[in-house]
């Protein structure tokens, strides 16, 4: 029995390690085996830091908006083909696309202060006329300038610290205005304050820098759309690119159908009105008006596109006189342009100066042969009596009041214009 129970065990044992054998020897296929799945490759959108400018920084605009850029959630329009290649970098503009929840899309406009071109050839004149190199750090250099130098010191932004910047919105400074400037502007945390101390030395060397490039940022910040102003939405900026609302220039509306026109001219003349008439009691006019000044947003509704060539006068408080004025100039006064010469008068801006501007350069565009005679006559009368009222501001506000008085009746109310309907249909405003 024990030799029996022995054998058992035996043949027991010798199955298990027969079983252990074979599961060690057994190795599943390899075709039945599910290969882990390879990660997903993202398409990269390559942007370079001289295409955006981030490699000029701190002699740039700002880095608010550069998250955005980076993750994807501003793209170029040429971003949507399959070669995900970025725009040529000698472009002024580019058309985008932005998002906040990689959902829904909007335009934007997406822009240089200047052309490439201009920016470079001011980045050499920085660095040949401060350290009398061809190559430089554009910070350094201008760091160690008398200005900024001033810049640095000063608790409060001052007319004399602004004196000789070729700015339109700078040339008739008051101390409200310059206030409003560093209390509004958005490249840095909201601080609420009329004082710098909230300003880091960048940040005060990348406001200087806007201003004396091109205030068009600057102006829709601290006027923003958001508050009624006639200017399109600050989105940020990321080095040398500014991010805004995107609108369809003037320009492409020369040949709309009569009611269009109509609608954009009367909104026009509204726009030029509320910049001279305003709560805040300040008085904005233009050095100079083209077909890209002003803008129409996919409502229909009219904005000012481009700011760069406003002046503002603050007739509350007044223009400040900086002695020398004139004859002070600098870097800063030449970084974009050549040097300015003799700056216009304050006190030589007419209340019409705008009105008369755009009587000569953009009406005629926008109404010339879209109606039928005698209305297109007398359109074409109130238009030569506003352009030839030079002199007369009397009679260039008759001319445009007469003028609106025509046009009023010639626009449509329709889906067309979505700023405005369907409330044209209840409102004898329209």
């Amino acid at each position: 029995m024990g030799r029996w129970i022995c054998c058992l065990c035996s043949r027991v044992a010798d199955l298990l390690m027969l079983l252990l054998v074979l599961a060690l020897s057994c190795k599943p296929s390899t075709a039945a085996t599910p290969s882990p799945s390879a990660p997903h490759v993202k398409p990269s959108y390559s942007f370079g830091r001289t295409f955006l400018g981030l490699d000029k920084c701190n002699a740039c605009i700002g880095t608010s908006i550069c998250k955005k850029f980076f993750k994807e959630e501003i793209r170029f329009d040429t971003w949507l083909s399959s070669h995900l290649k970025l725009p040529p970098s000698y472009l002024l503009s580019y058309s985008g696309n932005y998002t906040d929840d990689a959902k829904s899309w909007r335009l934007v406009d997406i822009t240089r202060l200047t052309s490439k071109y201009q920016h470079d050839r001011a980045d050499k004149r920085i660095c040949t006329s401060l350290l009398k190199t061809k190559t430089c750090s554009l910070e350094r250099a201008l760091r160690r300038t008398h200005r900024f130098q001033k810049w640095l010191r000063a608790k409060r932004l001052t007319p004399d610290l602004v004196q000789g910047l070729s700015s339109p919105l700078l040339r008739c400074p008051s101390q409200r205005l310059l206030d409003r400037i560093v209390r509004r502007y958005a490249e840095v945390p909201d601080a609420g304050s009329i004082y710098m101390d909230h300003l880091t030395d960048r940040d005060k060397l990348r406001l200087l820098y806007t201003l004396s490039v091109n205030s068009h940022p600057i102006l829709l910040q601290i006027f923003p759309n958001v508050e009624g102003w006639p200017f399109p939405r600050y989105l940020g900026s990321c080095g040398r690119l500014v991010v805004s609302a995107s609108t369809r220039p003037l320009r492409d509306f020369y040949g709309a159908a009569p009611e269009v026109a109509a609608d954009l001219a009367l909104q026009l003349l509204a726009v030029l009105r509320s910049m001279g008439t305003n709560d805040l009691n300040y008085f904005f006019y233009f050095t100079h008006v083209d077909a890209g000044t002003f803008g129409v947003f996919s409502n229909g509704h009219l904005f000012i596109r481009d700011a760069s060539t406003l002046g503002i006068i603050d007739k509350e408080e007044g223009s400040q006189p900086i002695d020398g004025q004139q004859e002070y100039k600098d870097i800063f006064s030449c970084l974009t342009v050549d040097c300015p010469s003799a700056f216009v008068p304050c006190n030589s801006i007419r209340e019409t100066h705008s009105l008369v501007m755009v009587c000569q350069e953009l009406l005629p565009k926008l109404l010339k042969g879209k109606f039928q005679q005698p209305m297109q006559e007398k359109i074409d009368g109130f238009l030569e009596h506003c352009t030839g009222g030079l002199d007369d501001d009397q009679g260039v506000n008759e001319a445009v009041a007469k003028l609106t008085e025509l046009l009023k009746p010639l626009r449509s109310c329709d889906s067309r214009f979505a700023y405005r309907y369907p409330d044209c249909k209840y409102s004898d405003k329209y």
